[in-house]
Formats: C-alpha cells, sequence, structure tokens
C-alpha cells in the first residue's frame, strides 16, 4: 500500500508550508496513471497525521483522467482502458499529456 508513504511525504511538504498553521483543507491533484486508490489515500492522510497541525484536516482528492497526443494525427484521446493508442487513427505514436500528475494545488489553513 504505497498510498500511505504517498500521505507521508504530503504531510511533511504541507506542514512545512503551513508554518506551525492548523491545516484544515488539502487539494491534490492525483493523475489515473498514478494508479493511487482515492479512498485508501484519503484513510491513511487521516492515519500518518494524528497528533500534528493537520490532524483533522480534509484531503481534497481531484482525480485527473489520462490523456494521449497524436504524433501523426494530432488528436487528443481520453484514455478509457490501459492501451496507448490514438482513439482516432489508432497510431501507437503518443504522448501522454494528461494523467500522470501527483500536486498539491493548495492547502487552506484555520484562520486565527
Amino acid at each position: 500500500m504505497h498510498e500511505l508513504s504517498l500521505c507521508h511525504s504530503i504531510g511533511q511538504i504541507v506542514r512545512r508550508h503551513a508554518e506551525d498553521r492548523r491545516v484544515t483543507v488539502v487539494h491534490l491533484q492525483v493523475g489515473q496513471l498514478r494508479q493511487v486508490v482515492p479512498d485508501t489515500l484519503v484513510y491513511c492522510w487521516g492515519l500518518v497525521n494524528e497528533g500534528t497541525t493537520c490532524e483533522g484536516s480534509v484531503l481534497d482528492v481531484d482525480h485527473v483522467p489520462a490523456v494521449l497526443e497524436c504524433h501523426d494525427c494530432g488528436a487528443t484521446t481520453r484514455l478509457e482502458e490501459m492501451a496507448m493508442v490514438c482513439g482516432t487513427c489508432g497510431s501507437t505514436a503518443v504522448a501522454v499529456t494528461a494523467g500522470e500528475e501527483l500536486l498539491v494545488t493548495s492547502i487552506e489553513l484555520q484562520e486565527v
């Protein structure tokens, strides 16, 4: 379960930026290709933050679908199954343009 180690690292980053202020919400983008189970991530978030300034905070996970761009025809394809081919022409000359994100986009802090 790599979600536990991900939450540990995310928590360290968030607490460093919060500078000892109480964190209420952490907004996170997680790409489809990261193979992260959002419910497990949210569960682990609560475990790793007990006794910290993030305790009781909400992990708001924004799931980012995988998108491919075809080098041959220029089309973009939202990846529905794990076939790395252009949805328009069938070419395998594609590049991933979205879906690999693992990014803290913002944090909300408790007002003093």
